[in-house]
Parts: C-alpha cells; sequence; structure tokens
C-alpha cells in the first residue's frame, strides 16, 4: 500500500526504530545526520522532553530537506516520580535505574516530528507499564547479559525482563520499544 508520496527519511540510528517503520511497510532510508546537541531547558515538564528532543533532532538535521522529503525524528523517555530517566551511562547508573522502576508503574513518553519543507506535525504517546518486584540478581543478569545502555530507563520491554516482569501495560506496546507506530501511521496518512 503506498500511502506517502514522498522519500521518507528516518532520523534515527535505533535499530528498534528501523524495525518498526519497517513493519509499517513503508519505504525509507535512514539518515542520522545531525548537528543537535541533546538538551532541553532546565524548566521544562518530563513529558515535554521527548517532543522537545524529537523538535531538537528534527530541526538539526544536517542538511535542507528537498521538495519530496519527509524526515521522521523521535525520542522516548521514561518517567518515574516525575524525573525523567534516560540512557544509563553505566552499570551503575543501569542498576540504579531498575531498582527505581522495581514494584512500581512508570511512564513511557515518545514524541514524534514529521517534518517536509512546508510543513511540520507533531505527535505524542504516553504508556503506563508495571513492573513487578525485582530482585537483585534479576536486575544484574538482565544488566550484563543485555547491556541496555542504549535504551531509556535502562530496560527494553522485547527482552529477557519485559518477559519476565512486565506484565501489565495500559496503552501501546510499540510506543515502550520506542517508536509509537500507530501515531506514525496516522500522520503519514495526514502528510499524505
Amino acid at each position: 500500500m503506498k500511502i506517502c508520496s514522498r522519500k521518507i527519511i528516518l532520523g534515527s540510528g535505533s535499530p528498534r526504530r528501523r524495525e518498526l517503520l519497517a513493519g509499517l511497510d513503508v519505504e525509507f532510508t535512514v539518515d542520522t545526520g545531525n548537528t543537535f546537541e541533546e538538551s532541553v531547558p532546565a524548566d521544562a515538564a518530563p513529558d515535554e522532553v521527548p517532543l522537545l528532543m524529537a523538535l531538537g533532532k528534527s530541526h538539526g538535521f544536517h542538511r535542507l530537506l528537498e521538495d519530496d522529503e519527509l524526515l521522521i525524528t523521535a525520542d522516548t523517555v521514561v518517567i518515574v516520580d516525575g524525573a525523567v530517566l534516560g540512557k544509563p551511562h553505566s552499570r551503575e547508573e543501569a542498576v540504579e535505574m531498575l531498582r527505581r522502576l522495581s514494584g512500581r508503574d512508570h511512564l513511557v513518553v515518545s514524541g514524534v516530528v514529521f517534518r517536509t519543507c512546508e510543513r511540520e506535525l507533531t505527535s505524542t504517546d504516553t504508556t503506563v507499564v508495571s513492573v513487578a518486584p525485582l530482585d537483585d540478581d534479576e536486575i544484574t543478569f538482565y544488566i550484563d547479559k543485555y547491556k541496555p545502555y542504549d535504551k531509556a530507563g535502562g530496560y527494553g520491554i522485547q527482552e529477557w525482563l519485559g518477559y519476565a516482569s512486565m506484565g501489565h501495560i495500559e496503552g501501546s506496546f510499540y510506543n515502550v520499544m520506542g517508536f509509537p507506530v500507530h501515531k506514525v501511521w496516522e500522520m503519514l496518512k495526514e502528510i499524505g
């Protein structure tokens, strides 16, 4: 099904976003060239952070868009206790993140930006994820085996930890993977 007449560029190096966009059966290329330095205003609300980041990535794209191109950028964060958990930078930080998430609910919020020469569309999606209590052996097993340093909140729901301890979600599973494909599909239909 041909839903979009434009050349789609995914401005993300995430293998999960590539896989999920490919699952919509659309043709696209990947171009991660970008000048955006990832930062947001200190007074930004936690649930605004992913859209601000996705906008920064879109406007930091390394070149001007051609008339027939569509650039898609996205960002996903985990929010617990009103704090944004990004990607862990060390094993210790990953352990601490999972201890904070253990036995609790948290939010996963994604922001998506579609940009052409003429217009810009934005969307956000929020999913509530419930995590069973985790003991230190489970946490260290997961981190040492799966090395989730490229994942917001220090975990991937599609990996062992998701199978073993995340039995209830409210919202999109794919949003928790980092790309709310149902919203992306709606945006593709809108932008044509």
